[in-house]
């Protein structure tokens, strides 16, 4: 999975439009091999993130679970924290 790919779901604030752009976008650059298309698939790469953002909202919307939200700044705190264990810095 693309590194910034980011899990989306139970997140609260829930994740905006533009979150579940970004990450489409970061999705169908990984599958395509183009960070930019050229001018002559620019088209159908703008489709292709369209559709999979329209997909991956609708999934958003229509999971469910038990487990208490987590927050944003929670999880980027703990995740500053996993990367100084890994790289050996100051979080």
């Amino acid at each position: 999975m693309c590194r910034n790919i980011r899990t989306l779901f139970n997140f609260d604030p829930p994740a905006s439009d533009d979150e579940v752009r970004a990450a489409s976008l970061q999705f169908v650059r990984k599958l395509s091999g183009f960070n930019k298309p050229s001018a002559a698939n620019e088209a159908a790469f703008d489709a292709a993130v369209a559709a999979v953002a329209d997909v991956a909202g609708t999934l958003l919307d229509s999971l469910s679970t038990n487990a208490a939200p987590k927050y944003r700044e929670v999880e980027a705190a703990k995740a500053r924290a996993r990367a100084a264990k890994r790289f050996g810095t100051t979080a």
